[in-house]
């Protein structure tokens, strides 16, 4: 695609929000989009889920209107923003994905670095105060917050881990290099933290949630703080603490985009997943609810709504691990991811793709009993027989392109929708 090729698509934008995370753009896009479409605003926006140059250039052939609203791929974020001049950047987290494409997180964090630097004073900011890589970007070479920043995060110290996760990949200062001391962590690297060296610090967060109480696959309930002090409750229809952090992204924007927090939290209780995101389809007589794992810190979320799905019999999965290109060819990752978690909490599981088999290993080591680990590459064969043997719902754990295969073959049968839809 030529240099200019998007900002000649179309005419000129009123105005641009662009959201990029490695882990929840999609879904915080999407959350952004349905609490816009509550205030009878409908921007163009690539929900499809296309975030590189040519899924942005083929949202803004269909244009109808003058609002944009566009997920980017974390490796092509500098460059679409400097063809649409937004207005607003959402940046939610930085954790370590496609390590073969993208090379490590510290890259892409020096990447993004330089942008914010370009558009101090042209872009406005809405960053996670609890990811280190990230709030760094809000602050000058001084440490002051810049101008235009807007902080989120979480402030309940009842969802903190017990320890910093083995998958957690920002635990050195990026201003001195010293390890970063965690007073607690949520998800991966996000968490409370400060540099004992430079003092370099999580920076207080305009939005916070501080009380939350997560309720499984059928979502979760929190306490927001707002800037101004006062507090508003957020149902959430969608599960996990990731989740929490993806709406608190798309409630800050909503702000910065002028909807009143009130009206934005309301359009929130019943946004609904992009596929794929927690996406449940009847199959016959049973249900299947599709999460997509790609990474250690994904994964190991996904993991945690599941343990508290688990009842005595235990839960049945659906597990398809693809190394294709919009995967990363290299799946060592699942090596990081917490599957022990779910030790003593799985009944039967499927692995499915074209890496099944170190899949079923890697579950093995996790001390997942072995008769109850099934290897079958074929994702319609697969698929069929977990479903035949799961006595109820079926959790099924696709990577990218093997969620891409499985939503085909729903959307074949007629079961769902095709995925751009």
């Amino acid at each position: 695609m030529a240099p200019d090729a998007i900002a000649r698509l179309g005419a000129p934008l009123r105005q641009t929000t662009i959201v990029s995370a490695t882990n929840g753009k999609t879904t915080t896009a999407g959350m952004i989009a349905a609490v816009l479409a509550a205030r009878g605003r409908e921007p163009i926006h690539n929900r499809a889920g296309s975030n590189m140059t040519w899924g942005v250039a083929t949202a803004l052939l269909d244009q109808r209107g003058e609002e944009g609203l566009f997920e980017v791929d974390e490796a092509w974020l500098p460059k679409v923003a400097a063809e649409l001049d937004p207005g607003l950047i959402v940046l939610g987290n930085l954790f370590r994905d496609q390590l073969d494409r993208y090379g490590e997180v510290e890259i892409l964090a020096d990447e993004w670095a330089a942008l914010v630097g370009e558009r101090v004073g042209r872009s406005r900011f809405v960053l996670n105060a609890d990811d280190p890589l990230i709030a760094d970007l809000g602050r000058d070479r001084e440490g002051e917050r810049r101008e235009g920043t807007v902080y989120f995060g979480i402030d309940d110290p009842s969802q903190a881990l017990p320890e910093l996760q083995h998958a957690s990949d920002a635990k050195h200062c990026r201003r001195c290099g010293h390890p970063y001391a965690y007073e607690r962590a949520f998800v991966g690297h996000l968490g409370h933290y400060a540099c004992p060296d430079c003092g370099a610090s999580r920076p207080v967060p305009d939005l916070a949630a501080t009380e939350i109480e997560l309720r499984g696959m059928s979502g979760s309930r929190s306490i927001l703080r707002l800037r101004d002090g006062s507090q508003l409750t957020l149902s959430l229809p969608l599960p996990g603490l990731y989740n929490v952090y993806n709406a608190l992204a798309a409630l800050a924007a909503a702000i910065e985009l002028g909807v009143p927090a009130a009206d934005a939290a309301a359009a929130l209780g019943d946004v609904r997943a992009a596929f794929g995101r927690v996406e449940t389809v009847a199959v016959g007589a049973k249900s299947v609810s599709i999460l997509l794992i790609k990474n250690p810190a994904g994964a190991n979320e996904v993991l945690r709504t599941l343990a508290l799905e688990a009842g005595g019999d235990g839960v049945d999965l659906w597990v398809g691990l693809n190394d294709g290109i919009a995967d990363g060819r290299d799946v060592s990752w699942v090596w990081d991811a917490d599957f022990e978690l779910l030790a003593g909490s799985v009944r039967r599981v499927t692995c499915a793709g074209t890496r099944a088999p170190e899949m079923a290993l890697r579950l093995k080591y996790a001390g997942w009993p072995v008769e109850a680990i099934a290897v079958e590459e074929s994702i319609p064969a697969s698929f069929d027989r977990a479903v035949d043997e799961a006595p109820g719902t079926l959790f099924a754990l696709p990577t990218y392109t093997a969620l891409l295969e499985l939503r085909k073959l729903l959307a074949d049968r007629g079961l769902a929708k095709e995925f751009w839809r």
